[in-house]
C-alpha cells in the first residue's frame, strides 16, 4: 500500500465543492493499492477563503511554508509514503526535500517535466498573473527555464472556478482562449496552472486544445508519488545531500531552531 500526503495551499474547510471534485478525481486516478489524505492549512490562515490574497506575495508565502515543512515532517513521523505539494508555486518544496527522505513532488516540477516528455515548449495556463515571476524563477532554478514559454492568464478568479461547476462553459471558453493564445506564441503542450482550474479541466474531460496536449498536472504529481514510493521502497532512492540546497541539517539543531522561531511568534 502507498499512502499520500496530500498538501494543499487551501483551508480546505472553506471550499467544500472544489474538495469533493479533487477527492473525486484523484480517487479515479490512483492506483488501487494507493490511499490519499487530503490536508489543507489551518482555517483562519487567510483573512478570506481564497489564498490568492497572500500567495501574490513573496513575504507572505515564505511565512507560510512553515505549515508546509511542519506537514512534511508530520507525515515523516506517521511513516507516509510521500508528500505531494499540491500548488504550482512549489512552496516550501526545495526546504522539504532536504529535510526528509521520504518522496516529495511538487505540482509545478512535476507537471512541466512530465509536459516535457510531450513537446520541447511548455505553456502554463492560469488563473493568478501575480505567480509568474515566482513561476518563472521556479523553473530556471529547476533547470526548465528553457522548457516553459508564454505562461498567460484565463482573466478569471478563484470564485469564477469555484462556482463554473454549475455552469461550466463560460470559463471552458476563457480557458480555451487563453490556451490558443500560448499555442500561437509557441507553447506545443499546456499546463493548467493551480489545483482548482486543473481539476476543473479534468473534471470536464478537457485534454487537448486543438492538437494540443492538455497535462492533468495533479494527476502526473500523484502517478509520481507513486512510482518514487515504489522505488523509495525498493531501492532507496532519495535526493542528492550535497550542496546548499540539499544537505540535512543535524535533526537537534533543526528542532531547536523551529522550537525558538515557534516561541519567537507566541
Amino acid at each position: 500500500m502507498t499512502r499520500v500526503w496530500h498538501q494543499s495551499f487551501t483551508v480546505l474547510e472553506d471550499v467544500g465543492p472544489y474538495v469533493e471534485a479533487m477527492r473525486r478525481h484523484l480517487d479515479a486516478r490512483r492506483l488501487p493499492d494507493t490511499t490519499i489524505d487530503f490536508h489543507g492549512m489551518r482555517p483562519g490562515t487567510y483573512p478570506s477563503a481564497y489564498p490568492g490574497t497572500h500567495i501574490r506575495y513573496s513575504s507572505l508565502s515564505g511565512l507560510h511554508k512553515e505549515q508546509f515543512v511542519a506537514a512534511a515532517l508530520q507525515a515523516r513521523a506517521e511513516d507516509y509514503d510521500a508528500f505531494l505539494i499540491a500548488t504550482i508555486p512549489d512552496t516550501g518544496f526545495e526546504e522539504i526535500r532536504s529535510l526528509v527522505d521520504l518522496p516529495v513532488v511538487a505540482f509545478g516540477n512535476a507537471s512541466v517535466a512530465f509536459a516535457a516528455t510531450l513537446a520541447p515548449t511548455v505553456g502554463i495556463v492560469n488563473f493568478i498573473d501575480a505567480l509568474q515571476p515566482q513561476l518563472r524563477r521556479n523553473m530556471r532554478d529547476y533547470g526548465f527555464g528553457e522548457i516553459v514559454g508564454p505562461i498567460v492568464s484565463i482573466g478569471r478568479g478563484f470564485t469564477d472556478i469555484v462556482s463554473a461547476y454549475d455552469d461550466p462553459a463560460p470559463l471552458l471558453s476563457a480557458f480555451t482562449v487563453a490556451a490558443r493564445r500560448a499555442i500561437a506564441d509557441g507553447a506545443q503542450v499546456i499546463v493548467p496552472g493551480e489545483g482548482p482550474l486543473n481539476i476543473f479541466l479534468a473534471d470536464q474531460g478537457v485534454s487537448r486544445v486543438d492538437d494540443v496536449p492538455v497535462i492533468d498536472s495533479l494527476g502526473v504529481g500523484l502517478a509520481l508519488c507513486e512510482v518514487r514510493a515504489r522505488m523509495y521502497r525498493t531501492s532507496g532512492l532519495v535526493p542528492s545531500r550535497r550542496g546548499f540546497f540539499f544537505e540535512t541539517p543535524p535533526a537537534p539543531v533543526l528542532e531547536a531552531a523551529r522550537e525558538f522561531y515557534r516561541g519567537a511568534a507566541e
